[in-house]
């Protein structure tokens, strides 16, 4: 139940997918309190952190002393993102793991993310440049290929660990299909064929019985969780639970699930600041409502609180069963 990176563990072998505009420090500590083997921030544009642009930098804000946080770059330039793994590694990332798999227009447009699939000689000069720049290990995760006729994922994969990438991280579609229909997990298997390194499976993974099929159709060595943590950061700790043994998680109810919104949403507002806090909330403060089933007239009202210290009071009704609220 450990994945091994050079002197580097990460156990359980189960872990927190970068999400934009969701895997923030708020929610990457969150999911670690509960447990998880590794959290990875938010996609870092290289250029754009080298370069300072307002933002950049706090999506990969990590403390040199959070252990098991990946960041994670993307870039289309060799000297971009090898100056971006400088700085990070600077302040503190302990992983640093490689985007070829996002599939935003406004990402592959750019030549970045999954478009690298396209461009195999040029993505591996990009992984061999983050890898001499940096001491510490390097990660890749990608898809299966860009469309039904490029399924170039075996051989990326194996470039990049004789390149000297230490982890691959396999999201079970093609660029081209987005998130649209099922992951294909039996597709990674192709992969495992082509590398000896660690190896993860991600895509459609949201519980223990999700997480299994993943493991035995692909082969992989872990598995990365993306959507299914959205208003459960306790799904990876569940799941850790059910395949390796590990300690069972506390599931949050009625007060104590409040309690820990409650302290997310500040925490979220602390970080953000206020003004830009209070927008960044209402997508997690959806999501834990979502799991709750709050009434819709209430979740409006908490969705289009503009003061915090009234969503805070509205949260103790939304997330609070009306047997629980009645007693």
């Amino acid at each position: 139940m450990t994945l091994r990176l050079g002197e580097k563990t990460l156990t359980p072998p189960v872990l927190l997918a970068p999400m934009a505009g969701i895997t923030d420090r708020p929610f990457r500590d969150l999911v670690m309190e509960f447990g998880a083997g590794l959290v990875v921030s938010e996609m870092v544009a290289s250029q754009e952190m080298v370069q300072a642009k307002p933002g950049v930098r706090e999506r990969a804000e990590l403390s040199a002393d959070v252990e098991n946080t990946a960041v994670q770059l993307a870039g289309r330039e060799v000297h971009w993102i090898a100056e971006a793994a400088r700085q990070v590694e600077d302040r503190g990332a302990r992983i640093i793991d490689i985007n070829m798999g996002c599939p935003a227009k406004k990402v592959t447009n750019g030549y970045s993310g999954s478009a690298l699939l396209k461009t195999p000689d040029h993505a591996l000069r990009l992984i061999e440049a983050v890898v001499e720049a940096v001491a510490v290990p390097v990660t890749l995760k990608t898809r299966l290929g860009w469309d039904e006729h490029l399924m170039n994922a075996p051989d990326v994969a194996y470039r990049a660990q004789e390149a000297g990438v230490q982890m691959v991280t396999i999201h079970g579609r093609t660029r081209c299909q987005f998130y649209k229909g099922r992951a294909d997990w039996a597709a990674i298997r192709a992969v495992r064929e082509t590398v000896n390194v660690p190896l993860v499976a991600n895509g459609d993974i949201t519980d223990a019985a999700a997480a299994r099929a993943a493991l035995a159709q692909s082969g992989a060595d872990g598995v990365m969780i993306g959507r299914g943590a959205q208003g459960r950061p306790w799904a990876l700790a569940e799941i850790s639970h059910a395949l390796y043994g590990t300690t069972a998680p506390e599931i949050p109810r009625g007060q104590a699930l409040v309690d820990m919104v409650t302290r997310h949403y500040e925490a979220m507002l602390a970080f953000y600041g206020a003004e830009l806090g209070l927008r960044v909330a209402r997508k997690h403060l959806g999501w834990y409502m979502d799991e709750a089933g709050t009434a819709p007239e209430l979740r409006k009202a908490v969705l289009t609180g503009r003061e915090p210290a009234v969503v805070i009071r509205l949260l103790a009704d939304a997330l609070t069963p009306e047997t629980e609220v009645a007693a």
